[in-house]
């Protein structure tokens, strides 16, 4: 292990992590998918997401080292965060942001096996590919910790938020003390089918400061189908004629499509317009985060979100078109009764007292959102449940 009077940060980034999440591509794997989200105009993220992790942290520990690669894959994320770093050679050759490779990331975590912690940004294609390079050093492996920055991210070893993980990294050096936490991930192209199946590849050594990191994604199997039937009942009654929905992904959100005749999606964005006679109409079905805020502009707009089991997160997880301006555009700076927050009371139950989560990837914008909000758990049925900014649960 690496040493060092404030300790060795190492960083790598996949800068074409999270690239389908606003274009509705619901992941990022492959090239195909990969130009295909550029050419819907999406901009890639991870690198700013990587570069809030390296600035909280050094802000919090000043004199730490950070080691990182060339390009995209860490060196810009560092620069933008405007603190000091080192390079390391990694064998890796074009590191634009459209042009790396899972082989790619593996040797830029070979090229940082000596550093005391190894952060780095993507979903959980990318830690898959973190565990295969692990997997590869063996015992020479470093902790890591994974900076959220994909479209899905169900794996146990990512932080809550960009900021945790810099503030998590930073106590780390102060007690280096790791568990496991198992990386899962799911075949895109099911996924894109509606088909989700969640498959373990293994574990990672990761902090241990177990509650700040996400958890492994809970599924919904356990709730009684009448339970999320009566939500959507409960939803459909509550519909105010001439205003437009937002249904985000989810089995829930897609039994209030059922509820109302429509077919909508399940792992896409939908949007409906509610009728005078208690009916609705769909407005449009999967769409991109431009087409949304295009269809919410100047609009009545209701937004309607289910929770992701065991990890609490409401938006900021596979809902990557409800973006910042889109919500801006519908609450207009409040939640009100404009954001409408859907799960079963199992699933709360299953949290532990543990509040809903915001990543939205506008940390102001989660902190306006912060307090308390009504979640429909039955068809009469609602309860209030606290909200907060992922980034400020464990650190604020």
């Amino acid at each position: 292990m690496a040493s060092g009077g404030n300790g060795v940060i190492g960083l790598v980034v996949n800068p074409v992590a999270g690239l389908g999440g606003s274009v509705g591509l619901k992941g990022s794997d492959g090239a195909d998918v990969q130009r295909a989200a550029l050419a819907k105009g999406a901009e890639p993220k991870a690198g700013r997401r990587a570069a809030q992790a390296v600035a909280t942290l050094l802000a919090r520990r000043p004199g730490v080292r950070l080691v990182t690669v060339a390009g995209a894959m860490g060196e810009d994320s560092a620069r933008a965060a405007a603190v000091p770093y080192e390079l390391v050679p990694s064998g890796v050759g074009d590191t634009t942001a459209d042009a790396t490779t899972a082989a790619d990331t593996r040797a830029a975590v070979a090229a940082l096996a000596d550093v005391d912690l190894l952060l780095f940004a993507g979903g959980d294609g990318t830690a898959r590919d973190v565990l295969d390079a692990a997997r590869e050093l063996g015992d020479q492996a470093p902790p890591v910790l994974g900076i959220p920055a994909g479209v899905k991210v169900y794996s146990g070893c990512f932080a809550l938020s960009p900021a945790t993980a810099g503030f998590v990294a930073a106590d780390f050096l102060a007690r280096p003390e790791t568990v496991e936490a198992e990386v899962v991930d799911l075949d895109e192209e099911r996924y894109r089918r509606g088909l989700v199946s969640p498959r373990l590849y293994g574990s990672l050594r990761v902090p241990a400061g177990r509650a700040a990191l996400s958890g492994r994604k809970a599924g919904s199997s356990d709730a009684a189908p009448a339970t999320v039937e009566g939500i959507a009942r409960a939803v459909a009654t509550r519909l105010r004629p001439g205003a437009r929905y937002v249904l985000g992904p989810g089995a829930t959100t897609a039994a209030v499509g059922r509820e109302l005749g429509l077919a909508t999606t399940l792992l896409g964005v939908d949007v409906v317009e509610a009728r005078a006679d208690g009916g609705a109409d769909l407005v449009a079905a999967d769409v991109t985060e431009g087409e949304l805020f295009e269809l919410v502009r100047g609009r009545e707009s209701v937004i309607v979100l289910s929770v992701i089991g065991g990890q609490g997160f409401v938006l900021g997880r596979g809902n990557q078109q409800v973006s910042p301006r889109v919500l801006d555009e519908v609450l207009g700076g409040g939640g009100g009764d404009r954001l409408v927050v859907l799960a079963t009371q199992q699933k709360l139950a299953g949290l532990g007292g543990r509040p809903l989560l915001a990543d939205s990837g506008d940390q102001e914008l989660d902190r306006k959102l912060a307090g308390h909000v009504r979640v429909l758990t039955g068809y009469r049925e609602s309860t209030i449940y606290r909200i907060c900014a992922a980034s400020e649960e464990f650190y604020g």
